[in-house]
């Protein structure tokens, strides 16, 4: 039975933080595998040590990816810094626990070749394939999380100032430009987008911008989903994903001039270092074209 104090800790952070409902069943899975360590050994969350943690990371070990571990690591000593604060234990038991290092991962960019193709895959023909259009043009425009895309409303368009209002991480809310390519589609979609409305139905979601064939709103796991196929039917050698859509917008701004700051503001990132991924990317391509090109590399 999961300890009344993990209970109080995750409505903490649905109320104070807006943490989206994935991340916060990662919590409750991340606080519900340590209680499960703990059970054999008869220790109570609030009885925890640092010996504890350690050893509760070192069996998953064995299960987890380093990155994994440090998340899972991550919530549990957000859970003790929540405990501590209560003064319902006097001392963070977690604060004696180091981070697992992690590899440093550079976000991979979709060539603007490709990412152009991906742009004009969709049939426009069809109503759905509209959709698509314009949900491809949203991301890839617009940088945006694949999370801040379904989350829009047709009322957060401003087709005027050509401007999308996106609720963001943490219910920071941030206006992004879109580009008269990106408004096109979106017209086109919103001329068709009242025919997955004509059928009443249950779960429809007239407010939201981007519909599934039900007229509901459309989810994370279906736009991945488009994007999969998109991606099969033109043949490219490479995964793409929404975020890989995000991180190429950032890039081929990056390498069209655009400076780290603006593209901070874009993004709707919280912190520059975050950012500053990019700059890396950017150098890495400068790198393979100059072996490449240089006669004497």
């Amino acid at each position: 039975m999961s300890s009344p104090h993990v209970d109080a800790f995750l409505r903490h952070l649905e109320v104070s933080r807006a943490l989206s409902p994935h991340t916060l069943k990662a919590y409750a899975q991340d606080l519900k595998a340590l209680e499960a360590y703990l059970a054999p050994q008869n220790v109570p969350l609030e009885k925890v040590n640092h010996l504890h943690l350690r050893g509760f990371l070192g069996t998953q070990s064995v299960s987890l990816a380093p990155a994994s571990r440090a998340r899972r690591l991550a919530g549990i000593k957000s859970f003790y810094g929540f405990l501590t604060r209560r003064k319902i234990i006097e001392v963070n038991p977690a604060r004696r626990v180091k981070t697992p290092k992690l590899p440093q991962r550079l976000p991979r960019a979709v060539p603007v070749d490709e990412a152009f193709a991906l742009m004009e895959a969709p049939d426009a023909e069809k109503v759905l394939g509209l959709r698509d259009m314009a949900m491809l043009e949203v991301l890839y425009g617009g940088g945006l999380r694949v999370s801040e895309l379904c989350g829009l409303d047709v009322r957060d368009l401003d087709a005027r100032s050509k401007t999308v209002r996106v609720l963001g991480k943490g219910n920071k809310e941030r206006i992004c430009p879109l580009h008269d390519g990106a408004m096109d589609a979106l017209r086109d979609w919103l001329e068709r987008r009242g025919e997955l409305l004509v059928k009443p139905g249950k779960k429809q979601a007239p407010d939201a911008l981007f519909l599934n064939f039900r007229g509901g709103r459309l989810t994370t796991r279906s736009v991945e989903r488009h994007l999969e196929r998109y991606v099969q039917q033109l043949g490219l050698q490479r995964k793409v994903s929404p975020h890989a859509l995000r991180h190429s917008f950032a890039t081929h701004l990056l390498a069209g001039g655009a400076d780290i700051r603006s593209i901070q503001e874009l993004l709707g990132h919280a912190s520059l270092s975050t950012t500053q991924r990019y700059t890396a990317v950017s150098f890495e391509q400068l790198q393979s074209v100059y072996d490449k090109s240089h006669p004497r590399a």
